[in-house]
């Protein structure tokens, strides 16, 4: 019998660092939150809350409109 991975727990790193503002000009940090296909990653594997998830969407999905991120990688 294995011992059991022990998990850490996820955390909001923009509750953690008290972002007020999603900046969608900012595409360093939104390529974190993108797989290498361009999909967006959900809040199980980002630790984001809600409210920093649903910001996070919105900036990822303004930046591909002005064409800071490209919707699909190849």
């Amino acid at each position: 019998m294995q011992p059991r991975r022990v998990q850490r727990k996820k955390f909001c790193r923009f509750c953690a660092e008290k972002v007020k503002f999603l900046d969608y000009k900012d595409t360093k940090t939104l390529k974190h939150y993108l797989t290498d296909k361009g999909k967006i990653l959900p809040r199980r594997m980002t630790g984001a809350c809600a409210k920093h998830q649903r910001d996070l969407n919105e900036a990822i999905k303004r930046a591909r409109n002005i064409a800071l991120l490209s919707f699909v990688e190849k």
